[in-house]
């Protein structure tokens, strides 16, 4: 177990909505954990402290009140269901933009539910 916040922040989707924002982020995407059904994108800390919530996302790290930690599976797991790399680290894949992948797991929320992307706050 990692803490989350340090070096990254996290962001975590259920596996339905993580793929299809990978299909839309294309090669945008940085590296993603899968673990059963959920995954999480590593985005630069603080750069989802002011998202508006997305109905099944979570974001984790700076600017919470508690403290997160995740599983980090070794550099060559990359097949599961278990902890494992859904798209592995790479030279020059790492964090993801925090902004596009906003905007994919927004789309990804209506293509698959067919329903606004934003929770009622």
């Amino acid at each position: 177990m990692v803490r989350v916040g340090p070096h990254w922040d996290v962001v975590r989707a259920p596996e339905a909505l993580g793929g299809r924002a990978l299909e839309l982020l294309g090669g945008a995407s940085g590296a993603v954990i899968a673990d059963y059904n959920l995954m999480y994108w590593l985005i630069r800390p603080g750069s989802a402290q002011y998202w508006r919530r997305i109905r099944q996302v979570q974001t984790l790290g700076t600017g919470r009140v508690e403290t997160s930690y995740i599983g980090v599976p070794p550099i060559d797991r990359i097949s599961g269901p278990y902890l494992h790399w859904r798209v592995p680290l790479g030279p020059g894949r790492y964090l993801t933009d925090a902004n596009r992948l906003r905007e994919a797991l927004a789309r990804a929320v209506v293509a698959e539910l067919g329903i606004d992307a934003e929770a009622d706050r």
